[in-house]
């Protein structure tokens, strides 16, 4: 039961953060850009057109080309003087034009125009690295193919030790600074995430820094002259395995809580996510709920490139935790390899259309779960050993998958989960969207093996994978492996048998403390399979530093108390204050049971600062 002083307390926190101007429960759609209706660029980067266009190309050489439709039939053959084609208006689709004489294929798309602007809520969202594979004198155009696609986030990458090479000095002018602005002015808002720490703040740079206020003076320094340009900052990537530090639970909640009051104290609209997950184990989201961290991001980030069929479990996984948080996925696909030429490092026919089939899957099972934004990787050419993950090629001429993603963009716009139907044989989610501007209702199904099935409504209209309309439109409907979008009156839904949407956990979150606890450990004594610090079994007296902030505008002052497993002895501070922006280390002495002990053992600080909130800090140890 909550006390009247409770309740006066928790009023006066709040009070304290309107007059910061950081909004309480945030729905996470951040602040919005200026939008109109995307138009291709005159030069028509990536040989990219809009139904409607007459489609005029360069090819590398002269002779006779023959165009073929996604479906491999010859729509033409054309001869070419001086290599430039011009093809006239073709519809929807991915093509390819072929040479005998020519090692190499060169394609071109044609999209459906949008004909709204893209909703500043639609949760269809991409992963384009702009900064790290794009030079400036590209970015307007590779811009330009995400604003037609219909993509509402884009998510870039930035290198902290490139922006402050040293403590404090900033680099007036950057190629981060050139993709915010012409990501942003394209239409489009901005995700960024960095994953390293420079090597003044710590020598193990794939580590986070040392003294969390490097972290805060950095993000409060970037969000400061980003504002209205990145929208959203994810204050680390995958941070919770080796490759990208290799850090504990704890040590992510810590980071988070300094990184969320750097973001806010000068940008209170800039949605600050939770520094994404790469998995789903068990004991890191244990630690995480743990260190009450949901009062200190707006979203929680996670990502995946599991097998369809496991997303249930694996989304619910993190709903559990998540609370009223709306989950981003800000990297997932089921990527499949290149093969043949090693220069190329280009799908195979046959996976070049598998690819843009997968990627209407994965959305249409990521928005089910209920996503504020899913982005897909990734849009450029990008390939890890035998892995292609790009949906562009080099010169960002399209795969297949680039024509899906267009079809996703435009038919799910502003997508609402409603539910899955109840035919078990079937893959069908419905959902509540915009496409084209109209409020309908729009079915993605697909099967594993083909079937006809009755529909309980006529659809107005159907598209395929690649956003081809199907003339032929009836109540049965014959369904394969290939995923097709059926779009109904908005008023359908009670026609259909379904199951629902599931729904995220309505938790009660407190308001965030600006007092931050934070516990440092050799990294080469974690068990990141525990998310714990491993200590000697033969150890009976333990002491750990423990540092505490106050990355707030004033002093603060309170009591702290410490929880050990029973048989367990703890001696730390009982008190504590201290100044704005202050910086205090303590030691943590743990007496451990001379009997021994077994399993993971959870050690919980809470300070009570009064208007100020609560401070948690929990960590796990596990003996050797």
């Amino acid at each position: 039961m909550i006390s009247s002083d409770q309740r006066l307390a928790r009023f006066l926190v709040a009070v304290m953060f309107v007059a910061l101007g950081i909004a309480l429960g945030s729905d996470a759609s951040g602040q919005g850009v200026e939008r109109t209706i995307p138009r291709p660029l005159a030069h028509h980067p990536g040989n990219i057109f809009v139904e409607g266009e007459s489609v005029r190309i360069s090819l590398p050489k002269r002779g006779v080309w023959q165009l073929l439709d996604a479906d491999n039939q010859v729509v033409k053959s054309v001869g070419v003087n001086d290599t430039l084609v011009e093809l006239g208006p073709l519809p929807v689709g991915f093509y390819r034009l072929k040479n005998e004489d020519y090692p190499d294929w060169v394609s071109l798309g044609v999209i459906a125009p949008l004909k709204m602007p893209t909703p500043q809520t639609s949760p269809i969202a991409l992963d384009v690295a702009m900064s790290w594979f794009y030079p400036e004198d590209r970015m307007a155009d590779v811009a330009s193919l995400c604003a037609l696609v219909g993509v509402n986030w884009v998510r870039d990458r930035l290198s902290w030790a490139e922006v402050e090479p040293q403590r404090g000095e900033f680099k007036t002018r950057t190629r981060y600074d050139a993709a915010a602005e012409i990501q942003s002015a394209a239409g489009l808002k901005v995700l960024q995430v960095y994953h390293a720490s420079p090597k003044w703040a710590n020598p193990e740079t794939k580590r986070f820094p040392i003294d969390l206020r490097d972290c805060y003076r950095f993000l409060k320094g970037v969000a400061a002259r980003w504002k209205g340009k990145v929208l959203a900052y994810e204050p680390w990537n995958e941070a919770d395995i080796e490759v990208f530090g290799g850090h504990t639970g704890a040590e992510m909640a810590s980071l988070q809580k300094a990184a969320y009051w750097a973001i806010k104290s000068v940008s209170p609209d800039t949605i600050v996510c939770w520094n994404v997950f790469a998995t789903s184990n068990a004991a890191h989201l244990e630690d995480i709920a743990a260190n009450d961290v949901l009062p200190y991001c707006d979203t929680f980030n996670f990502h995946h490139y599991r097998p369809l069929e496991d997303y249930p479990s694996l989304y619910e996984s993190f709903r559990q935790i998540a609370g009223p948080r709306p989950l981003w996925v800000t990297e997932c696909a089921l990527p499949l390899r290149w093969s043949g030429d090693p220069q190329k490092q280009e799908l195979s026919d046959e996976d070049l259309f598998e690819q843009a089939r997968r990627l209407v899957k994965v959305f249409a099972c990521s928005l089910h779960e209920g996503t504020g934004a899913t982005f897909y990787f990734l849009l450029p050419h990008y390939v890890e050993g035998p892995t292609q993950f790009g949906i562009i090629r080099r010169d960002l001429t399209p795969r297949p998958a680039y024509v899906s993603l267009a079809a996703v963009g435009r038919l799910l716009a502003d997508a609402r989960p409603c539910g899955k139907l109840g035919n078990r044989e079937l893959s069908g989610y419905l959902f509540r969207a915009e496409p084209d501007g109209e409020p309908r209702l729009v079915l993605v199904l697909w099967s594993k093996e083909p079937r006809t099935i009755d529909l309980p409504v006529k659809p107005v209209a159907l598209y395929d994978y690649l956003g081809r309309r199907i003339e032929k439109v009836a109540e049965d409907l014959v369904v394969t492996s290939t995923p097709i979008f059926a779009v109904f009156h908005k008023d359908s839904l009670d026609r259909f048998d379904f199951v629902k949407a599931p729904q995220a956990k309505p938790v009660p979150v407190d308001g965030p403390c600006p007092v931050v606890l934070q516990t440092l450990w050799p990294s080469n004594r974690i068990e990141l399979r525990q998310s714990a610090y491993r200590v000697k079994r033969e150890q009976n007296n333990l002491k750990f530093p423990v540092f505490i902030y106050n990355f707030g505008p004033s002093a603060a002052e309170g009591t702290v108390r410490v929880t050990v497993p029973p048989g367990w002895a703890a001696e730390f501070i009982d008190k504590c204050r201290l100044a704005a922006g202050e910086r205090a280390e303590q030691s943590l002495e743990l007496a451990l049971p001379t009997s021994g002990w077994t399993g993971v053992a959870v050690i919980r600080i809470e300070g009570d600062f009064g208007t100020l909130g609560r401070s948690v800090l929990s960590f796990r140890l596990i003996s050797d």
